[in-house]
């Protein structure tokens, strides 16, 4: 019979120094927040986790006198809404960082990445909280039966995750702000506009809160999007190019669908589209490219621009709970920030550029 294996601290010497040799060979580096390569790393895990919150503290069921006064109509465009992003939510939390992980270019980016999974997994819960406060247990099962067999929502959530498993990590980035800029957006025009019609303010609290996390993952991927971007060679930088459009505006085909199977009934179809259009713009502006569609914010319903306001409302000072949850005073994240945060590092991109076209031009000169 074999003998079972020694402990490190049993080993001989000799054996000690081999077992240390094997060990080197797969060095496993700790992460050194002291050393960043990538200062936008750090800024936004400080954002992210600045502005931490979980659904369980915030009253929504201080909302059950509005949602008995709203019809049934309406009441069904909330719950299939709120399904729709819990699907969602779900991939993003189960697939989509497990894949951008793999592509990351510092220790500090994949640490950002844990605490986004996170996130979106507190997003996905979130709604099964308004929903056992809103609905009862038949009716939250239907809303899950929906989830799982609607043609469109499937669609939407299969596109997606077949990027993240079959496409290049450039590719899973950009589905990824696709899905955290554009797709959710439908689902986030009902709650909003309830709360500029001063109902269901604590429902839409926590969408607002969903929102302000949405806006850190949507720009901060989509600017490890652009610094990939920039050092493809030309020729694949436009097939990349054109792979976004045509993806953006397949999606935009299916969302069209699901739009109108949601909200047809109650008429609102129409401007739920100018907004996901408006929103399909911002995530190609998140990429780094111009709009697709003519739709700009002037063009939204105000009711829900104002909404799209990632600030709080708090009415408990003490223990800061109440229709909004904040551990500190949180500014916002604004696509600025990450512009002047490119902006500073515009240098060391032409300098890498000048440096790929050089080395580029000398392989072919020796291979005449």
């Amino acid at each position: 019979m074999d003998k079972p294996n020694k402990i490190f601290w049993d080993l001989s010497a000799e054996e000690k120094a081999m077992k240390i040799e094997e060990w080197k060979k797969g060095t496993y580096n700790a992460i050194n927040w002291n050393n960043i390569e990538d200062e936008i790393d750090k800024q936004t895990w400080e954002k992210l986790t600045s502005q931490f919150w979980l659904d369980t503290r915030i009253p929504v069921s201080n909302d059950l006198d509005d949602w008995r006064t709203i019809s049934q109509s309406e009441r069904r465009v909330v719950d299939l809404a709120f399904g729709g992003l819990t699907l969602l939510d779900t991939l993003q939390s189960q697939d989509a960082l497990n894949i951008l992980r793999r592509s990351h270019r510092t220790p500090q980016e994949i640490a950002v990445y844990n605490n986004i999974e996170f996130m979106e997994s507190v997003h996905a819960k979130s709604y099964s909280t308004i929903f056992i406060t809103l609905n009862n247990t038949a009716r939250i099962d239907e809303i899950f039966n929906w989830t799982d067999t609607y043609e469109q929502l499937q669609y939407k959530a299969n596109h997606i995750n077949a990027i993240y498993q079959n496409g290049s990590d450039l590719q899973a980035k950009a589905a990824n702000v696709m899905l955290e800029t554009f797709l959710f957006y439908s689902g986030f025009y009902a709650p909003l506009w309830y709360l500029g019609n001063n109902k269901l303010e604590n429902v839409a609290e926590i969408i607002k809160l969903i929102i302000r996390d949405e806006s850190v993952h949507g720009t901060y991927i989509g600017y490890k999007f652009q610094k990939g971007y920039l050092e493809l060679p030309d020729n694949e930088r436009d097939r990349l190019k054109n792979w976004v459009f045509e993806t953006i505006y397949e999606l935009y085909e299916n969302e069209e669908k699901y739009a109108r199977y949601i909200y047809d009934e109650i008429g609102w179809t129409d401007e739920v589209l100018t907004y996901s259009r408006y929103n399909a713009n911002k995530a190609l502006q998140n990429l780094g490219f111009d709009p697709l569609f003519p739709d700009t914010a002037e063009d939204v319903n105000p009711i829900v621009m104002n909404g799209i306001s990632t600030g709080t409302s708090n009415h408990d000072f003490f223990s800061q709970v109440g229709n909004g949850y904040l551990l500190g005073n949180v500014e916002a994240m604004a696509d600025e920030d990450y512009s002047k945060w490119a902006m500073s590092n515009r240098r060391e991109q032409r300098m890498a550029y000048r440096k790929r076209k050089k080395a580029e031009q000398e392989k072919r000169n020796n291979e005449k």
